[in-house]
């Protein structure tokens, strides 16, 4: 009987593992890759949102900072390239 308890026990601590992964480190990695996929595709011309809000089109990229143009008074703001939240428009479709 107690050796049963035991082997319980131990599929029930693996069964866990493997539904945190499966639930929880799986699909914040997958959100992860994908943040950062859209960083890499960022180019010129595109409209983003910013996480505080901003809205603007970028101007210039470099390593790890951008310049982007935030209203019709051409005010240019430098941000972080992780200070993106989102693509609105790429610039490909705003030429459309």
């Amino acid at each position: 009987m107690e050796g049963f308890s035991s082997y319980g026990t131990i599929i029930l601590l693996v069964l866990m593992v493997v539904f945190f992964y499966f639930f929880l480190i799986r699909p914040q990695k997958k959100q992860e890759k994908e943040f950062n996929k859209m960083l890499n595709e960022l180019q010129p011309g595109d409209e983003i949102t910013t996480k505080g809000g901003i809205i603007g089109k970028v101007v210039s990229i470099k390593e790890e900072t951008m310049v982007i143009e935030t209203s019709r008074d051409r005010t240019k703001i430098r941000l972080l390239k992780s200070a993106v939240s989102k693509v609105d428009v790429k610039a490909e479709d705003a030429e459309d």
